[in-house]
């Protein structure tokens, strides 16, 4: 970025995405004027580390973003709805990450490499789309631009960080005291994440969906415009740190075969492929944690469906996920 340096303020700086926050904007060389670290009243008085120096976490408030140019919002969905208006009407802008406004009409949620057009029609406020939606929507669009998607299956395993640090902490005791022998007690997770897998710990639908899975659904609606588009997800929490994984099967308008999906995500941005049938080697989360990319793989033709293709995905989701793709849309917006 060429133009003046910003002032901005990070809300929800403690958490996991927070953090991120913090490393992305050091490693990309962000213009700061300046930077407010901010979180609950919880967190006030904790100190956190920005380009060698010491900070001090300050208690949110409407009066926090006074003189700011930048709000990086992942507070959660209550801290925003309370603080993002006021935090607009104070006359910055927010790329909020949580799920308060993602579906509100007049708010752009955007992946910018697949519709950074919609940045300039903000109205202050610019939503970051849900983590699972991410990780799947960066590789599927480009197919879906090729071929045209009509209907997606998709299947997530999702990793522990995906509900913060005190998740991912919970995992390596849980994993620790199973290995020693010890019944773990539950703290953060409804179940045992240690050696188990259970349906995400997002409320249940009447309709028998879980939040995430609705997420997944509307959010990819709208990002891709196409409130037709027929999509089923299940989501599900596994015992992994950090990234998540995904099985998506798409049916497509047309065929496309696995040579031509090939090339189309070898020149996608946002996207690594690793497909080496030979040495069974394809996406892990544990490569993909720390990329900016989305690792795709196991692309094959699916059988049961004329025009059918199937693909296996991870995807850091604290970065690209989350933190990252905020910071893009920051870089686009105020370039």
């Amino acid at each position: 970025m060429k133009n003046k340096k910003l002032r901005v303020a990070i809300l929800g700086v403690t958490g996991a995405v927070g953090q991120e926050f913090l490393s992305i904007l050091e490693e990309r060389k962000f213009p700061l004027a300046e930077l407010k670290v901010l979180a609950s009243e919880r967190s006030a008085g904790k100190n956190v580390k920005f380009l060698g120096k010491w900070m001090t976490v300050q208690a949110a408030a409407p009066e926090s973003f006074k003189g700011i140019d930048l709000v990086l919002s992942s507070a959660g969905a209550t801290v925003s709805r309370r603080l993002v208006p006021e935090a607009v009407k104070a006359g910055a802008v927010v790329i909020d990450n949580t799920s308060a406004f993602r579906m509100d009409a007049s708010v752009p949620l955007v992946i910018p490499e697949i519709n950074a057009s919609e940045i300039s029609k903000h109205k202050g406020i610019i939503a970051n789309p849900n983590c699972s939606t991410i990780v799947m929507a960066v590789p599927l669009y480009p197919l879906h631009e090729a071929a045209r998607a009509r209907r997606v299956i998709v299947s997530t395993y999702q990793a522990a960080s995906g509900a913060g640090m005190k998740a991912m902490r919970e995992l390596e005791e849980q994993t620790r005291e199973v290995l020693a022998g010890k019944k773990p007690a539950p703290k953060v997770f409804r179940h045992p994440i240690a050696f188990n897998l259970f349906s995400h710990d997002s409320a249940i639908r009447e309709d028998g969906f879980t939040e995430e899975e609705y997420k997944m659904i509307q959010e990819t609606r709208k990002i891709f415009r196409t409130p037709e588009l027929k999509i089923v997800a299940t989501t599900i929490r596994v015992p992994v740190l950090r990234a998540h994984s995904e099985s998506i099967v798409v049916e497509f308008e047309r065929p496309l075969s696995e040579e031509e999906a090939k090339k189309i995500l070898q020149k996608s941005p946002g996207v690594e492929v690793v497909d080496r049938r030979k040495e069974n080697y394809f996406p892990m989360p544990i490569e993909a944690s720390g990329k900016d990319n989305i690792l795709v793989g196991r692309i094959r033709k699916d059988p049961s469906s004329e025009n059918g293709l199937a693909f296996f995905v991870s995807g850091d989701q604290l970065r690209k996920g989350a933190a990252l793709n905020a910071v893009q849309i920051a870089e686009i917006l105020f370039s």
